[in-house]
């Protein structure tokens, strides 16, 4: 499923914070967005997600309007991993990840079997299934990040949106969790222990904001950069990711290498020489 916004602007207490985004990510694409803080990033997802809506411009999911959309029915598309995700209520890990469930159950119907195995499966893609009968507040931050994304995956949606997805994540972590959602098809039980199909193989379509770069290289596909809530540079990661860009809009001296199994570009940073003082 592919996800196209178009002359997209966000306004936040009559202050816009972003200017007439165009963006699209192609059905089974991760896509990048990246930017020095304060350049819009989390503003843009916000409204991909639906908790702001834009002030210009529309989202769309395969051509329909997503802030158009039934609540419900969005939310079988689209799951989101916001920066502030989290419960303030001591539920179960098991429970967290079942409210992944619910835009997929009528009414105030109980979990069925099939929801259950679900999240099940969706803990065990990333690592977390021995959390399953834990407290949600007792755990570390990269145990909640974790317990956050299967959550998402449980959902079953063709679009995921994430927001940081990689903070409080140790490095092999952060490593897992984005070939995962690289690699991942949106159906958790595509490969059930039976060897019989999910219901769906396609991939993921994935949006993600990323404040590694050379994770955000590795592992997108395309990337925007977003600089004072515009889109300064957009298209692959090796085009992207230039010198000159990113002394531009980051403020660093950078130095591109090649990854050496991969390919992947790269990047040693050092600080922009202070300019000369007047003599």
């Amino acid at each position: 499923m592919r996800i196209e916004l178009t002359g997209v602007s966000v306004e936040v207490a009559g202050r816009r914070l972003v200017h007439d985004v165009t963006l699209r990510a192609g059905s089974g694409r991760m896509v990048g967005v990246v930017g020095p803080n304060g350049s819009g990033k989390s503003t843009l997802l916000r409204c991909v997600y639906r908790a702001l809506r834009p002030a210009t411009g529309t989202v769309r999911l395969d051509g329909a309007d997503l802030h158009a959309m039934d609540a419900r029915e969005g939310a079988r598309l689209l799951a989101a991993l916001p920066q502030e995700a989290g419960t303030e209520f001591d539920f179960t890990v098991a429970e967290v990840v079942a409210m992944g469930r619910l835009p997929h159950q009528r009414g105030a119907g109980r979990a069925s079997a099939e929801d259950t195995a679900r999240c099940a499966r969706a803990l065990a893609r990333v690592g977390a299934g021995h959390l399953a009968g834990r407290g949600f507040l007792g755990l570390s931050g990269g145990e909640k990040q974790r317990v956050l994304i299967a959550r998402a995956l449980a959902q079953d949606p063709r679009v995921l949106v994430l927001d940081e997805p990689t903070n409080h994540l140790d490095i092999a972590q952060q490593l897992e969790v984005l070939a995962l959602v690289r690699a991942g098809d949106t159906a958790p039980d595509a490969a059930d222990g039976d060897g019989r199909a999910g219901e769906r193989g396609d991939r993921l379509t994935v949006l993600t904001a990323l404040h590694d770069l050379n994770l955000a290289a590795r592992y997108c596909d395309e990337l925007y950069v977003l600089a004072h809530g515009r889109i300064a540079a957009a298209g692959p990661p090796h085009d992207v990711l230039t010198p000159e860009l990113l002394a531009e809009v980051f403020g660093v001296r950078a130095h591109r290498v090649r990854h050496p199994e991969t390919g992947a570009v790269q990047l040693l940073f050092d600080r922009l020489a202070a300019p000369a003082a007047d003599s």
